[in-house]
């Protein structure tokens, strides 16, 4: 749970950069990668992130402009990527002029649940991390280059200058 907007916006920062740079690694082609017929595409999890973030935030009354889901996902890789940095920069504007710390505390219904608005925006972190460890798994499926987040992926240590490590 999240207690000061200055922490969460600290971690969001890294986090949506995060998030960003393994959504400009997508490609058009790539998108419909799924692990298993009947599962989420690649695409389909790139676009739910994209969302996710007004559809829980709205929940809280924070009002910003962002792409609803809707029933299918774009096609275009670099839509998605252009979408998430838009939503990203809105969500970050409305946190910082319509919230205070003092809003952290307020409760809002999440899905039956009574959360306080800094717990809603810890959830919201976990959920944007969780979906996209998914989605490195099948970038690596379809043959993209999964970027580094919390130190090198396997194709970061050779321009390093290293080997990667053992598997």
């Amino acid at each position: 749970m999240f207690y000061s907007i200055d922490s969460f916006l600290n971690v969001w920062d890294y986090e949506a950069a995060a998030t960003q740079k393994i959504l400009d690694a997508l490609t058009d082609e790539s998108l419909n990668q799924a692990v298993a017929a009947e599962h989420r595409t690649l695409g389909r999890l790139a676009w739910h992130i994209v969302c996710t973030t007004h559809e829980m935030m709205s929940r809280t009354g924070l009002r910003f402009d962002a792409p609803d889901e809707g029933e299918s996902a774009p096609t275009s890789a670099r839509f998605i990527a252009d979408s998430f940095r838009q939503s990203s920069e809105a969500f970050v504007a409305a946190i910082k002029e319509q919230w205070n710390d003092s809003s952290l505390l307020e409760e809002n219904d999440m899905y039956g649940f009574t959360w306080k608005n800094g717990y809603t925006l810890f959830v919201l972190l976990t959920h944007l991390i969780h979906h996209r460890g998914q989605m490195t798994v099948l970038m690596r499926q379809a043959g993209l280059k999964v970027p580094g987040i919390y130190g090198p992926s396997r194709e970061e240590w050779s321009q390093m200058g290293m080997e990667a490590p053992a598997i």
